[in-house]
């Protein structure tokens, strides 16, 4: 089922026997309107640009204060509009994961502000992850990691053998030599890792490395193939085609509404044609019958 159609079902369970919407209906008409989502939207932007600003010791020494009853006010907003969606939707507000998500931003905003909770106060700025659940093509690029994540899954498992085994080796041969960066396994496979990401891994480490072991660059370099340029494209290819399945789902989802829309107006049609057809006999057969009467 659509969400439109779910909407139109949710509606028609809470109209009053006279036909009138409930107030939870209503309310929920009132919070889907267009411009209460661009207003929620421009709040966000504009209590993210406030943290930002508030990070700033000279704002800070003069607009200290006022930065703060902004802030109370754009978190007591926030807070009356998860009430009010709590209140419209009932306990179906928690089947939607990104009112969650909404519920878990705002309430980090109502840690107490105290000292010893300097590191949680600055947790406030998360409130600017909302935008991923208002606009709905952030919706769309989050679903999409999400959904990639069990393909992601196997890559993390085979690049983490492949991160396992170069370790070891490299413990082994080049330990005795440069216990900084591979006395361990743990320092091997940190080694690696920066290795992997391509910062300072020439100058840094394999060139010193070469320096004592000239062949040595053939074991890094088979290393840097596989991961940088091999494993991690294939994160690269999992997101893109998860993406694109994404969009290929959303537009056959259209074509679907198109097509059942064209259904529903073609079988009217065929009602009125056939409706006609019936009216058009009868004519006949009246005509006919006159004629007989008349003969």
């Amino acid at each position: 089922m659509t969400d439109a159609s779910t909407k139109t079902e949710t509606l028609k369970t809470d109209a009053a026997p006279d036909g009138t919407l409930s107030v939870r209906a209503r309310l929920r008409v009132f919070l889907e309107q267009p411009k209460v989502h661009n207003a929620i939207l421009a709040l966000i932007i504009f209590n993210a640009i406030t943290l930002g600003i508030g990070t700033s010791q000279s704002v800070q020494a003069s607009m200290g204060p006022l930065l703060l009853i902004i802030d109370r006010i754009v978190l007591t907003i926030f807070v009356i509009e998860l009430l009010l969606k709590l209140y419209a939707y009932g306990l179906n507000f928690f089947r939607n994961s990104w009112n969650i998500f909404d519920l878990f931003v705002v309430s980090v905003g109502l840690l107490p502000q105290t000292a010893g909770l300097s590191a949680l106060r600055g947790l406030r700025v998360i409130r600017a992850l909302r935008l991923l659940s208002v606009i709905p093509q952030m919706r769309a690029v989050v679903q999409a990691l999400l959904d990639a994540l069990p393909g992601m899954g196997a890559v993390i498992v085979m690049i983490s053998i492949v991160f396992y085994v170069f370790g070891v080796m490299a413990t082994i041969m080049y330990g005795a030599s440069f216990d900084e960066w591979f006395g361990t396994l743990g320092r091997s496979l940190y080694s690696l890792f920066q290795i992997m990401t391509l910062e300072s891994w020439s100058m840094g480490i394999v060139r010193p490395v070469m320096e004592v072991y000239p062949s040595a660059w053939a074991f890094f370099v088979p290393f840097i193939v596989i991961t940088a340029f091999s494993v991690l494209n294939l994160f690269i290819g999992l997101l893109v085609n998860t993406m694109q399945s994404a969009v290929e789902e959303e537009t056959e989802a259209e074509f679907e509404k198109l097509r059942a829309l064209v259904r529903d107006e073609t079988d009217q049609v065929d009602a009125h044609v056939l409706a006609l057809q019936a009216e058009v006999r009868a004519l006949r057969d009246e005509l006919r019958a006159e004629r007989d009467n008349k003969a």
